[in-house]
């Protein structure tokens, strides 16, 4: 049902924009999304927000015109957010302008009134709030099914990029230099933590947050949207585990120990300060290390979060949730965690609200106001209350140990598989082995700060550009030979995971430590023929991840291109920015070699698909990308449950383990 929902939204979205190319939409979101601060570069969509009237013709809304007529009376009645102003979604008033704008352009039947309504509304909304509501429009329309967002470090650098870089840009507009600043991660090195800044600091790794939670969107109400996204709950677990785990294991090849958890009754050890400013706003608020938590004026009580931990842990000890009619919802299944990650973030899914609160969301302004816990000196939100500042803060990382820990309890609850369960009939894996150097390395990347500084159409633009060094890892790939002992050709899914091999003390992890720890590298389908199989699976392919999005530049000049010579645009390969970004597949390694497990699991693809004709579409994102998710079987299956003897693992044909090790190169 869910598939012929989203097939019918896409064909009459295909009629619907009958005449409007590729190319053109594609131009008109890089030009409504370009110096977004500033007027139009673009003299058509110029005019068109001078002259468009949002309620001139309701028939051209799914909803007859009632959001747009709504967000206009919201506009001459003088309650919305002024421009040149921060934006927050995590700040409710904030939020609920920009879904109104999100419902008018979700609401647009057509391409005329989807660009129409963009323009007019450009130019009367905070920016902040224009932003977001067209970001989410774009992903989750049918009518922007083939165009591509440009890289947000690029659209709001302020975001992205320290106050100090900024400054420098200021300095060569004003003078007319060019310039291209080298930046540095945030601290000194007498901060520990400033070894794994690159991790949470990357500009691609902060996107993909970003992305994530603009594809599964905590304000997502399907009765208003037309349909449902599959497995959110689970995928909210899923997405911040694999951070969490990654986080770690970076912190191992540093010679750092696992980060420990948040705790709402002790100190939180790290302070931050994030060297970053808003636009319009201030700087970002510091924090200074060894402070307690304290209650958060008009937010919440640190006993409010204790509470709503407990009540948690509570459902997850009785193997059910309480859910708002009194009913019981039984979690103490596969599908638990499900709902498990609806109720913590909490997202309009959660059964009961009202009684499980929202302890993701909240706790995530609660340490983002610590620097000013009372509102004493107004001061603008913390990092933590912006997806695409968030991870720069390592407390961010406390944080989400302490939920994964939670989400853990429930996972450990769940009986072991059996060897019957995991075993695949008739398949084995004879052996695995890398074609090529497992090495990491640090490259610099260069991207634009036009859009950084205050402009005017009088003066012309320079180039003006910031380097930053990120991870990056030499292309390998996998060799698999798995065995077909059956007499006919089956259907596969290859999971492939990894994880470090010991802790920074050298201790070798535990199996079912090891596990838990696990990193997914890849996972993909493919048909086996009896006999010997050969499988080469090329890392860049991973399904997990996804290339770079083209800059802002590139965008513009391709879309430009396209519509001079009237020939198609296809940037198919960056419709989604939803992964993890490719050069971020491995951990760093080191000098000596950090030892991994690599893990291979081959399972009956036949029982996994959750749709029809997997063997087709070797490639797919593990989310589930604008559809179905794809794979019947939890996140992280086989390894996501508890593994009492690894014995079981050893006389599973179909599973194999072997110990690599990454080398970091300068």
């Amino acid at each position: 049902m869910k598939v012929l929902v989203l097939c019918a939204l896409l064909a009459a979205a295909a009629a619907a924009t009958e005449g409007a190319s590729v190319a053109q939409k594609q131009h008109d979101i890089n030009y409504l999304l370009f110096k977004v601060y500033e007027v139009f570069r673009d003299a058509n969509l110029k005019q068109l927000g001078e002259t468009f009237d949002p309620e001139a013709d309701p028939s051209h809304y799914t909803d007859n015109g009632a959001a747009a007529h709504k967000l206009v009376k919201e506009l001459k009645d003088g309650r919305l957010l002024q421009q040149k102003h921060w934006f927050s979604l995590f700040n409710t008033r904030q939020r609920e302008e920009a879904l109104m704008l999100y419902d008018v352009l979700e609401h647009s039947k057509d391409w005329n009134t989807f660009v129409g309504n963009a323009a007019y509304f450009r130019n009367h909304i905070n920016e902040g709030e224009f932003v977001y509501a067209l970001y989410a429009a774009v992903t989750h329309s049918p009518l922007t099914q083939d165009v591509v967002l440009p890289p947000l470090y690029e659209v709001t650098p302020h975001l992205f990029t320290n106050s100090e870089i900024i400054q420098q840009a200021y300095r060569a507009k004003m003078t007319q230099t060019p310039g291209k600043f080298k930046s540095e991660f945030t601290g000194s090195k007498r901060n520990p933590e400033q070894r794994v800044a690159y991790f949470g600091e990357d500009i691609g790794m902060n996107t993909h947050h970003v992305i994530w939670h603009l594809e599964f969107p905590f304000w997502w109400d399907d009765a208003k949207e037309g349909h449902h996204l599959d497995r959110k709950g689970e995928n909210f677990f899923w997405v911040h585990h694999q951070l969490t785990v990654r986080f770690d294991a970076e912190r191992v090849s540093n010679y750092l120990s696992p980060v420990e958890e948040l705790h709402w009754e002790k100190p939180i050890k790290e302070g931050f300060a994030p060297h970053a400013t808003y636009k319009y706003g201030g700087y970002f608020p510091s924090r200074p290390d060894n402070i307690h938590f304290q209650d958060v004026e008009g937010v919440a009580h640190v006993r409010d979060m204790l509470i709503l931990e407990s009540r948690v842990r509570d459902a997850i000890a009785h193997g059910f949730v309480t859910a708002k009619d009194g009913s019981l919802i039984d979690i103490n299944n596969a599908r638990g965690i499900d709902v498990l990650g609806d109720i913590i973030e909490s997202s309009m899914y959660s059964p009961n609200a009202e009684y499980y609160g929202a302890l993701h969301n909240t706790a995530h302004i609660v340490l983002g106001r610590q620097g000013d816990p009372q509102g004493k000196y107004d001061l603008p939100p913390g990092v933590l209350e912006h997806f695409e500042t968030a991870t720069r803060d390592p407390a961010f990382f406390r944080l989400h140990k302490y939920m994964d820990n939670i989400f853990r309890e429930h996972k450990d609850s769940l009986t072991p598989y059996t060897k019957e369960e995991l075993e695949f009939s008739g398949v084995a894996i004879d052996n695995i082995a890398i074609d090529g150097p497992v090495e990491t390395y640090f490259e610099d990347y260069e991207y634009s700060l036009l859009t950084a500084v205050d402009d005017t159409v009088e003066i012309d633009d320079v180039d003006i550009s910031t380097t930053v060094s990120r991870l990056n890892h030499r292309d390998f790939s996998y060799k698999i030979d798995v065995i077909n002992n059956n007499d006919h050709e089956v259907l596969a899914t290859v999971r492939i995971f990894g994880w470090p091999h010991r802790d920074n003390n050298g201790i070798v992890f535990p199996f079912n430590e090891g596990r838990w720890r696990a990193i997914e590298l890849d996972r993909f389908w493919a048909k086996l023929r009896p006999g010997v199989n050969h499988i080469v699976r090329k890392a860049k392919d991973s399904s997990v991840t996804v290339p770079d999005v083209p800059s802002f530049q590139t965008l513009m000049q391709k879309a430009d291109e396209a519509l001079s010579s009237g020939s198609e645009l296809d940037l198919h390969q960056y419709e989604s920015a939803l992964g993890l970004p490719n050069r971020f597949l491995l951990p760093k390694g080191n000098s000596n070699g950090l030892e991994f497990d690599l893990v291979v699991a081959v399972t009956d693809g036949e029982a996994d698909a959750a749709v029809d004709d997997l063997h087709t579409n070797t490639k797919f994102n593990h989310y589930g990308y604008r559809g179905v998710y794809p794979d019947h079987r939890p996140h992280g299956y086989p390894l996501d449950r508890r593994v009492d003897d690894e014995r079981i693992f050893h006389d599973v044909p179909n599973f194999k383990q072997t110990l690599v090790k990454i080398y970091n190169r300068h």
